[in-house]
């Protein structure tokens, strides 16, 4: 069994292999690194086979994203700890031996994450994690550097580490023991918010999430599926509404999703004021696949964590006017 092992998982990237591999193998000593291809159709295989011959790859039958992809190609790879990497990630000089160290220190610690800033504007930082993320009563994702669209400036103002809610699943560092013992992600969630999931499984078990901003990592965000791509906007509100079904008790889930429903109803007229109707027609969907079709693993802790955010960021964002993390 290796300690650490750092797995990209691959679809269609063959540009951010090219960009960013060189710089992972460069700054990733004495580790294993590995990619996992999700059934790509451009050239990856090709160019990872010529280029660079010594990474071990395991190519998948068809594309599971990423809740699938990694789940299945990480019974076949021993390692203590997995570092799951987007491939559209420029990593520094010693990003592993911080995270590294902190997880040695303190066996609890199932999940963590680095710093991670803009690769297009290196000052600020990135939404996917920025420096740890947190959700609200109502399931809203943000983190310490991004609330919503709003990304702050990287002036060192969350460089502690410190323990939060969840970890990004753009640079993922996970006990193996840990993962396979929860189950991995939910594979229905096919991708985005899957890594939310895990980590509130994570702390419903008693675990500690960590965000180590000691460690630096640049995100160019979006790599696989555009921003603007409304298949993103259907899997993070199908997603959303999945992961509060599954991991809030019934005494919190049956006033809680009416109220969630109704403010993604909000967003969907928005969208549709916006002049983006398909984005809207996305919500809608999502609504329709969660109430009539949709599937979850069974999450059987169903606890409420503390550290859930016990206040509203919809209502602190768009009402208070706190765009800032410290602000809360």
């Amino acid at each position: 069994m290796t300690k650490i092992a750092v797995v990209i998982l691959n679809y269609n990237g063959q540009k951010f292999l090219d960009q960013f591999l060189p710089t992972v193998l460069a700054h990733s000593s004495e580790v294993e690194i590995i990619v996992i291809d999700n059934a790509s159709d451009d050239e990856s295989l090709a160019f990872l086979k010529e280029h660079f011959p010594s990474i071990r790859i395991i190519e998948l039958s068809e594309n599971e994203g990423y809740a699938g992809g990694y789940n299945r190609a990480l019974t076949q790879i021993d390692s203590d700890i997995y570092v799951l990497l987007n491939s559209d990630i420029e990593v520094t000089s010693g990003w592993l031996q911080p995270i590294i160290k902190l997880m040695d220190e303190d066996n609890q610690i199932a999940a963590c994450q680095p710093k991670i800033l803009s690769f297009k504007d290196k000052e600020k930082f990135e939404y996917a994690g920025a420096s740890g993320g947190f959700i609200d009563w109502l399931g809203y994702p943000f983190c310490r550097g991004r609330i919503f669209d709003t990304t702050e400036k990287d002036n060192g103002q969350y460089d502690d580490s410190r323990q939060v809610f969840w970890a990004s699943g753009a640079c993922f560092f996970v006990r193996s023991s840990v993962f396979h013992e929860l189950g991995g992600f939910d594979k229905h969630f096919f991708a985005h918010m899957e890594e939310i999931d895990l980590c509130w499984r994570m702390n419903s078990a008693g675990y500690k999430v960590y965000s180590c901003p000691e460690s630096v990592v640049y995100h160019v965000g979006a790599g696989t599926l555009p921003v603007t791509n409304p298949r993103k906007t259907y899997l993070n509100f199908n997603n959303n509404l999945l992961m509060l079904r599954k991991n809030l008790p019934f005494k919190a889930l049956w006033y809680r999703l009416p109220i969630r429903i109704l403010l993604d109803w909000v967003a969907a007229m928005k969208f549709l004021v916006e002049g983006q109707p398909r984005h809207s027609w996305a919500v809608l969907k999502a609504h329709y696949n969660f109430l009539f079709k949709a599937q979850t693993e069974a999450n059987k802790l169903k606890a409420l964590s503390s550290r859930i955010y016990k206040k509203s960021i919809v209502y602190q964002y768009f009402l208070s006017g706190n765009k800032h993390f410290n602000q809360l």
